[in-house]
C-alpha cells in the first residue's frame, strides 16, 4: 500500500461535513503495526483502526498553506511493541467512532522501524506532511 488520504475524508471536504478541519480540530498521529491493521479506502473513522503502537500523538503547530498540511514533528515517548510500518494521521474528538481517519502515511519518517523502549520521533518530509 502506499501512502494516500483516506477517501471518505476527501469526501467529507468535498460534502461539508462536520470534523474536518486540520486547523481547528485537534490532529494525532498513531503508529501503526500493519501485520494487525490493514489499509481500507472505505475507513472513515478511528474506530476502524487496529494495531496501534504506542500511544497517539498531537501534531502541534498545524498550517495549511495552497492545500498543504504541515506541523511539528511528533515524539512517542518510551514506545514498545511491535513493529511500525505506518503512520495514521486523523482529527481526534474524543470518541473513537467519530475521529476521523484523515491520512495513512507508509513510507519515509524512518518507517519501518522496531520500537525498543525508547523515544521514537517521526520527522516529517521538509516540504510538509501531505498535500491534497
Amino acid at each position: 500500500m502506499a501512502s494516500a488520504i483516506f477517501p471518505k475524508y476527501k469526501e467529507a471536504l468535498l460534502t461539508g461535513s462536520t470534523n474536518t478541519s486540520l486547523t481547528a480540530g485537534t490532529v494525532k498521529a498513531a503508529l501503526i503495526d500493519t501485520g494487525t491493521y490493514t489499509y481500507s479506502a472505505s475507513h472513515e473513522f478511528y474506530s476502524s483502526v487496529s494495531g496501534v503502537v504506542g500511544t497517539p500523538q498531537t501534531i502541534g503547530s498545524k498550517t495549511v498553506t495552497n492545500g498543504l498540511f504541515d506541523g511539528d514533528d511528533v515524539t512517542y515517548p518510551n514506545t514498545t511493541g511491535a513493529s511500525v510500518e505506518a503512520i495514521i494521521i486523523y482529527i481526534d474528538t474524543g470518541t473513537a467512532g467519530t475521529s476521523r481517519l484523515v491520512a495513512y502515511i507508509d513510507s519515509g519518517t524512518g518507517l519501518p522501524l522496531t520500537p525498543n523502549g525508547g523515544n521514537i520521533i517521526s520527522t516529517w518530509n521538509g516540504s510538509g506532511i501531505f498535500q491534497l
